[in-house]
């Protein structure tokens, strides 16, 4: 069996890892929103955890809202991203200085 805890460092690392990600990384918007989706990762895998410690569905439930919440967010995102694309050739973020309003 393993423990609670085993879960929670696992979902802390991947934490780390997406926020190291978004930090270390601002210049490719792809892997921005792959480091915002392994963050939302590791939330769930905290409320898997505690849903099963706590033996309550209500856990489970908010996953399923948060895989909802991250699906729509990928599209809306890799869809706004081709658009940039199409019209200024490039994904940098540092060359998408124009759209600050």
């Amino acid at each position: 069996m393993i423990s609670l805890s085993s879960y929670l460092i696992l979902g802390a690392v991947l934490f780390g890892l997406s926020i190291a990600g978004i930090v270390l990384n601002r210049r490719n918007i792809i892997t921005l929103l792959m480091c915002v989706e392994l963050m939302l990762l590791a939330v769930n895998t905290n409320f898997i955890a505690f849903a099963h410690y706590l033996n309550d569905i209500a856990g489970e439930v908010f996953v399923f809202f948060i895989l909802t919440v991250a699906a729509a967010e990928t599209a809306i995102g890799l869809a706004i991203i081709v658009l940039v694309y199409r019209n200024r050739n490039t994904i940098d973020v540092a060359a998408l200085d124009s759209l600050k309003g």
